[in-house]
């Protein structure tokens, strides 16, 4: 081999929860394999894959995902971060349950931040903005009608970051996007949401964004404080 010519890197993969195999793709670099496992991991707790109140080893997870314990580790502790498990010592992480008050607090912050921010934008963006953010409604609905629950908790999410975004306001945007998936951790404090109820959830985006589109700017504020105030009811 000439001199200053790298060797080929083998492949390193990430396996998630019923794929039936590795993620595709060239070997990443550390930070992406934990990126990997995050994503993996949300979609899992919002699936309900990781049980509430059981704990999870680092080293099984990995073992599970194909990967070295430490991205397991970082992803947990983000994660735990998030409010999403908590660390027990010498044993791994614990999946936390979320409480009917739980969310309803988490709900009512929520309305407190994003209403007035979609109040405002209504006022300011123009209809062909709003339309940007079909997609992401789409696949919300789709996710919605195929029973996915992990793939509509991204979407949801997605969604609502976009909204926010549209404030330029860099840390609402973070904090709000904090507030929702902490809310959709619901963990064992409620039953998990039927096809038709995430459905009428994902409905209310696309509900919301007609009106908004329209310039109907009271529809917009009725039906965005309806879709918020929602999360306080857990179905």
């Amino acid at each position: 081999m000439e001199q200053g010519t790298a060797e080929p890197q083998p492949e390193a993969r990430v396996r998630t929860p019923g794929a039936g195999g590795p993620l595709p793709g060239p070997r990443p670099h550390r930070y992406s394999v934990r990126g990997q496992v995050l994503d993996a991991l949300r979609q899992a707790l919002a699936a309900g894959e990781l049980l509430p109140g059981e704990v999870y080893s680092a080293p099984v997870l990995a073992e599970r995902y194909g990967v070295s314990a430490t991205p397991v580790r970082e992803a947990m502790q983000q994660l735990a971060g998030e409010g999403a498990v908590e660390v027990v010592p010498n044993r791994g992480f614990r999946v936390c349950e979320r409480s009917s008050r739980d969310l309803a607090e988490l709900a009512e912050v929520r309305t407190m931040l994003e209403l007035p921010a979609i109040v405002r934008l209504a006022q300011a963006v123009p209809p062909e903005r709003w339309e940007e953010l079909r997609p992401l409604a789409e696949e919300g609905v789709a996710a919605a009608a195929r029973g996915d629950r992990a793939g509509y908790a991204d979407a949801d999410h997605a969604f609502h970051q976009a909204v926010i975004a549209l404030t330029g306001n860099r840390r609402l945007t973070q904090v709000t996007g904090d507030l929702l998936r902490r809310a959709q951790w619901s963990g064992g404090g409620a039953a998990r949401p039927r096809t038709a109820e995430l459905l009428a959830d994902a409905s209310e985006h696309t509900a919301l964004l007609d009106a908004l589109v329209a310039g109907e700017c009271a529809v917009a504020e009725r039906i965005a404080r309806e879709h918020l105030s929602a999360a306080r009811h857990p179905h």
